[in-house]
């Protein structure tokens, strides 16, 4: 790797910048992408493995080329420091993804009850405003109470969130999108919301719950078709 590329490879990981640095096999000239000077079948290559989260070698017309990946750090919004979330928190850590705890009750967000976490106090769209999500950063809300939930749903339909969902029953969900049409959001937006969240594995305890909402995040991470069908019925 040259000087210059690797100090383009540094800036970008700083900025939290999603690039892939391709190499060309065997040769091993590099480039750095997404770049002007790609071309686009190499470009939208990069742009699949960026998607994918998966460095890997790829057969194009002109040659093979490795993507090496360097994304940023996936994070995970939980607003409420409720009992599932204390289930759903150590189980998110595990997947390596960034964690954190949104909820201005400072009796429930205690670094007793979730250690080494990040905890955020500020009232949700507050904390949402702070934290911006981007396309890295899935949110869920946990509270079922409309004062917590609904400004950070709010603020994450207005974000490039990848993941958004919401614990509550169908008529819960039905209340909760009305007061989020009143809002000013329309159907498009409001289908992003995974509501009741969580893969339907007829879930009861706090740990099932938490596995499920993993389940389905890990699902539209990774495109599975099985979380399209999940959304369908949601909405249906």
């Amino acid at each position: 790797m040259t000087p210059d590329l690797l100090a383009a490879l540094t800036a970008a990981r700083a900025a939290k910048r999603p690039v892939v640095v391709a190499t060309r096999l065997p040769s091993g000239e590099q480039m750095l992408l997404p770049s002007p000077d790609a071309g686009p079948e190499l470009a939208a290559a990069a742009a699949r493995a960026l998607d994918r989260d998966e460095s890997d070698t790829v057969k194009l017309a002109d040659g093979a080329w490795f993507l090496h990946v360097f994304n940023p750090p996936q994070r995970l919004v939980v607003v409420g420091a409720v009992h599932i979330a204390q289930a759903l928190v150590p189980m998110a850590a595990q997947l390596g993804l960034n964690v954190i705890v949104v909820d201005p009750r400072g009796s429930f967000a205690t670094a007793e009850r979730f250690p080494n976490v990040t905890i955020m106090t500020d009232w949700p769209d507050e904390a949402m405003d702070a934290l911006v999500p981007d396309a890295r950063t899935a949110v869920v809300t946990l509270t079922h109470d409309p004062k917590l939930d609904d400004p950070a749903l709010d603020r994450a339909l207005r974000s490039r969130a990848f993941y958004i969902g919401a614990l509550g029953s169908r008529k819960t969900h039905a209340a909760r999108l009305k007061r989020l049409r009143e809002l000013g959001h329309g159907e498009e937006a409001l289908a992003r919301i995974r509501g009741p969240v969580g893969l339907d594995l007829e879930a009861v305890t706090a740990p099932e719950i938490a596995l499920s909402i993993l389940a389905e995040f890990v699902a539209v991470r990774r495109n599975a078709p099985l979380a399209t069908k999940t959304a369908a019925k949601a909405a249906a």
